[in-house]
């Protein structure tokens, strides 16, 4: 009872200045508050926000930045990150819990498949509202007494401290890159380097996986018959074996960034069709018309199963 107090005696003291959504795997703000303050503080932190929104992928689901008298909050789930601006002395526990109260909203409000699919920078400013309702809530202390189970919260952030990022980290010329991901600044431990895990499998992405299975052993297979048929005949050409082994190489590798996370794996989606198109032109001669528009019908679909399958975010944990 007299630690609600004490965090309910700070709150009168501090509050919450802004909010944002944000996607996670390009930094697109979705939505945001629109009553940002023009100090030159205010300006400060906003540039840090949108530094914090291009590593977002790269950061654990929970963090803080601290600039001064101003503190940067953020939780980061399903693809979608929360962040907010506060002042220094606002309680850590009810910033968190301002940032779930968002992301329970808007995951409820809108559905993955169209925040994935944005393409305009604030196409869910209409979520401005909740944000600015939920942040005159949070910065009340009366409307927050009787509705927040303190204790709870407290054991939350206890348990689980976010991970504490500095602003020298931010002012590295490549970003976050000397950032010691596995080291949870302020926790005095080391913990695991965030894992990056993908989406859960869908039907569309199983078959996509299995033909691609099918189209390299086809390939494979063909490879060594072809090898057989260069031992026997002199005169057969050997760059029609190095194609069939480059088909079988590419639908493998396909396979291989369908299953697990990589760096640039859209683009190297995209150059492994690019080369399954190549090795079937150049074995139009060995192959019939149906047999090509086979393979690289499977190519194509399993490079849009692995465009389709994005990160995901932690799952909402809603005790915060």
């Amino acid at each position: 009872m007299l630690g609600a107090k004490l965090l309910l005696t700070l709150l009168a003291m501090s509050m919450i200045l802004s909010a944002s959504v944000v996607r996670v795997r390009d930094g697109l703000p979705l939505s945001a508050s629109t009553d940002y303050d023009q100090s030159m503080g205010m300006q400060e932190c906003r540039k840090y926000f949108k530094m914090l929104s291009k590593k977002l992928s790269q950061l654990p689901d929970r963090c803080t930045l601290k600039t001064g008298q101003y503190n940067i909050n953020f939780i980061s789930s399903l693809g979608v990150s929360y962040m907010m601006l506060c002042t220094e002395n606002y309680p850590n526990v009810l910033a968190f819990c301002f940032l779930d109260e968002l992301q329970k909203e808007f995951i409820t409000t809108y559905n993955m498949m169209k925040t994935n699919t944005a393409i305009r920078p604030y196409c869910f400013i209409e979520f401005d509202n909740f944000i600015q309702r939920t942040k005159q809530r949070y910065n009340n202390t009366r409307s927050l007494s009787t509705k927040m189970n303190l204790a709870d919260m407290q054991t939350e952030i206890k348990l689980r401290p976010p991970y504490q990022i500095s602003v020298s980290e931010l002012g590295s010329a490549n970003g976050f890159s000397h950032i010691p991901v596995g080291e949870y600044k302020g926790t005095g431990k080391i913990a695991a380097a965030p894992h990056q895990r993908l989406e859960p499998v869908t039907l569309p992405g199983i078959v996509s996986f299995v033909l691609n299975l099918l189209c390299g052993a086809l390939n494979l297979i063909r490879g060594f018959h072809a090898i057989e048929s260069l031992l026997q005949n002199e005169g057969e050409d050997f760059s029609y074996v190095i194609a069939f082994f480059l088909g079988t190489a590419a639908c493998l590798y396909q396979c291989y960034l369908f299953v697990y996370y990589t760096g640039w794996r859209n683009a190297k989606s995209f150059l492994t069709f690019g080369l399954i198109c190549l090795c079937n032109m150049y074995l139009y001669e060995l192959r019939n018309l149906w047999q090509l528009f086979f393979h690289v019908t499977v190519g194509a679909f399993s490079t849009l199963q692995i465009r389709l399958r994005q990160l995901q975010g932690k799952s909402p944990d809603y005790n915060v």
